[in-house]
This record gives structure tokens, sequence and C-alpha cells, in this order.
């Protein structure tokens, strides 16, 4: 029998969690604030106050983006990619909102150089060029780094190019703002503040420097190999990867690792793909993977033994301390890949719970690993299919849900969702409205514009 948490204390430990998670992150964004409250400063009039308090709270903000940036595991696995990133690109708009009213609200002020009996800098704002010069830079650049973050995939960056040039910007934006708080801020120039603000931004940077430097050369130390590529659909391969000098990765069924194929550890040239294969497989790693062009559009050209790094395990798409009786997988496309690892991870460890796949595709021959699912209760959607078809027909919707589940499964089983936002958009909504608990929908999504 398989030992499973009580599920009270699966979602309470979930809860502490994201509790604990939300309270750091409001401490840190509250800290200059209150930093400088407690100076006890004679205050200036309002809106000059506002417009100190919307500058700290925007890099404040900024600062903290370095760590939301979805590589490290104890933030993400906790609480979900998706979450994760989310709160990353909402957060960096509203950023960006209020580094652009913060200016504004100082319209009107007087301005001068500093004054001897004016200590506290209450009644002028400074004039020094090269503060504001530096505070001026990083509001031009910064609507630069959030539009081209959002128009990343309809402007068809290429993904090496974009991380390169986010990263960069990130950091000078973060550079400029630190010295601009400092030299022309009111409170940023109290040594306390001063040092507050100086040990973020080192935070900050570092988390970028340990992407890019301290994980690649733990990478080093398990290099990985390619065992086998095959070709599943006309635009789907299977690569399969093996530990070279080590154990192997230990994750769980539904998680996806960042996978280097071909270069230095040091190579922005990484993706995200979802594991497909079983953690009780054993060490051998496998991936399903769609061509969309850069890495992906050459995988024919890959060959056994050439040397690969993982950089994972992430993500929280994983039903292991599950209590439900059964569990109903939604796949869209290339989204089956963590559907399989759920799949064979059940049927290797001789799970009792029932699983029911839903899996949509558009034609026919776009379904992968057919004769394996077979064995499965599944249900196969395509649509446009061919005239011989006799599955189900249309897209993976309300209507198709309603007719392949039956109400007590609504209402107790587990859903795990992965495919396109469109479909998981449709089917969180119908599952909302026919009563199943928001706890029981397991998602992540990674394109949100």
């Amino acid at each position: 029998m398989n030992r499973r948490s009580p599920p009270c204390r699966s979602r309470l430990s979930f809860m502490n969690r994201v509790f604990f998670l939300i309270s750091a992150y409001l401490l840190v964004l509250l800290l200059p604030l209150w930093l400088s409250w407690s100076l006890g400063w004679p205050p200036r009039p309002w809106h000059q106050e506002i417009a100190s308090g919307l500058g700290m709270l925007a890099f404040s903000i900024i600062l903290v983006e370095f760590i939301l940036s979805g590589r490290f595991r104890r933030i993400s696995s906790g609480i979900g990619m998706d979450v994760t990133m989310r709160v990353h690109q909402v957060m960096a708009r509203l950023a960006l909102g209020f580094a652009v009213l913060h200016p504004l609200f100082y319209q009107g002020s007087k301005t001068g150089g500093p004054r001897p009996w004016d200590v506290t800098r209450q009644l002028t704002l400074t004039t020094d060029l090269t503060a504001l010069a530096t505070g001026i830079a990083a509001c031009l650049l910064l609507p630069v780094l959030v539009l081209s973050a959002i128009s990343r995939t309809k402007q068809n960056y290429r993904y090496e190019v974009w991380r390169l040039t986010h990263g960069i910007g990130a950091l000078l934006i973060a550079g400029l703002l630190l010295h601009h708080t400092i030299a022309a801020g009111r409170y940023g120039s109290q040594p306390v503040l001063t040092t507050i603000w100086a040990a973020m931004t080192a935070i900050a940077v570092g988390s970028l420097l340990f992407v890019y430097l301290v994980e690649p050369m733990r990478q080093r130390l398990r290099p990985w190999k390619v065992v086998s590529v095959r070709r599943l659909t006309p635009r789907q391969w299977e690569l399969r990867i093996g530990p070279n000098g080590h154990d192997g990765l230990t994750y769980k069924a539904g998680q996806f690792a960042w996978l280097n194929v071909g270069n230095s550890t040091f190579s922005l040239h990484e993706n995200p793909f979802s594991i497909s294969s079983a953690p009780a497989a054993g060490p051998e790693i496998s991936f399903v993977i769609k061509e969309l062009g850069d890495f992906t559009g050459s995988l024919e050209h890959i060959r056994p033994g050439s040397h690969a790094y993982l950089d994972g395990p992430h993500g929280s798409l994983t039903v292991v301390g599950r209590t439900e009786a059964g569990i109903v997988l939604v796949a869209g496309g290339v989204g089956i890949a963590p559907m399989l690892s759920i799949l064979r991870q059940n049927r290797l460890t001789s799970d009792a719970r029932d699983l029911k796949l839903i899996y949509g595709n558009r034609k026919e021959s776009q379904i992968v690993y057919r004769e394996e699912l077979a064995g499965e209760d599944v249900v196969f959607a395509l649509s446009e299919p061919d005239e011989d078809w006799g599955g189900e027909v249309g897209l993976v919707d309300g209507a198709l849900l309603d007719r392949v589940l039956a109400p007590k499964q609504y209402s107790q089983w587990l859903f795990v969702l992965c495919g396109p936002a469109v479909m998981m958009d449709v089917v969180e909504d119908h599952l909302i409205a026919r009563g199943t608990p928001s706890h029981r929908i397991l998602s992540e999504r990674f394109d949100y514009d």
C-alpha cells in the first residue's frame, strides 16, 4: 500500500509556504519605506512624500524581481513555477507604473543645491545633474525591458539573445537606480538606508551571478550524455539522456528541467522541457520536444554520445502526496510530456489511484506513444480529424469534459492540466463552474502575453 500524507497536512503545508513567502516578499518591499519613516524627519508636502515612496517601492520591486526569475527551486517548486513567473511579470509592470509616476509627483517642487540650514532636505530637491541622470536613464530603460519581455514571443526574438539582453538590462537598471537613490534621494543618502539599498542590490546581483556562473559550474560536475534521439511525429521528437559518471537526477513525475545539449555549461543555449520519463524507470531521462525553431529545430542532427547538462528539477505539477482517489490528466499537444511521466510512474509503482487521460491534438499524426497509451483509460480528441477518425472530435473544452467525465470525478478527483493557454483557461473555468475545488486543479503556465 502506498503511504500518503493526510490531505489537510498537505494543504496546510502549502499554505504555510505561501504565507511565509508572501510575508517575506512584503517585508523586503516595505523595509526601506519603514526605515525612512523611522528617521523621524519633518515631512515635506504630501506629493513629494508620495513621490519618494513610489520611487522606493519601484526600486524594491525591481531588486526582488531578480529572485523571482524561476530558477530558484525553493521558491518555484514551493508555490509553482507558473505562480512565480506570473508574480514576476505582474510586479515588473507595477514597478514600471510606480517609476513613471515617481517624477510626476515632484512637479512644482522647489529645487536647489544643499543648504546648511536644511540638513534633512525638507525644502528643496537636488539639482545634481549626475544624480538625476542615472534615474532618468533607468526610467527610460525600464519600459524597454518590460515591453521587450511582453512582446518576446510575438516578435520572434531568439530566446538566447533575449535572455542575455534581459539580464544585462536588469543589471544596468539596478546599478543606475542604486546610484540615483543614494545620490538624489532624501532618505537614501542616510547611512542606514544606503547600507540597506546596497545590500539588497548585492543580493539581487548575486542571484543573477548564481544562475549564470555558480550553477553552470555545478552542472559541470554532473554531466549527461545523449542516449538516443527518435522522431515520434513529423514535428515531435523523443530525446533520451543518461548520467555520465553520477547517479542521475532525483525528481518527481510531472516536473521539468532546463536542458543544454552540445554546449558549454556557461552557454545561454538551454531550454525548459517537461520530463516524460518516470522516476521509477531508472536514471535515464526522456523528453518529448516539439520543433519550434532554434535548438528544437536541430534535433535530427544530435547524435548519441553528445554531452548534455541539466538544471533541475523544477516545477510543482506533481501528484506526489495527493490523496484523491482518481486523477484526470488533461493534455494538449506537447503538453502530454508531464502526463506521460505521471502515467508511467503510476504504472511502475502499482499506484492504486484511477487515472484518466484526455489528450487533444489537431491531427491524428500528432499523437505520440499511441500504442503505449492504448492500455490506459484515454480519450483522444482531434480538432481536424480525417473522415475515418473514430474518437472525439473538437477542442478539449467543457462540452468534451461533460461527455467523458462523471459528476463524482468533477467533485472528488484531482485534475492536472498542461497544454496551450487557451485550452487551460477553458478547462479551468469549466471545472470551477462544475464545482471542482481550486486546490484540486494543478497547472503550470509559462506564457502569459
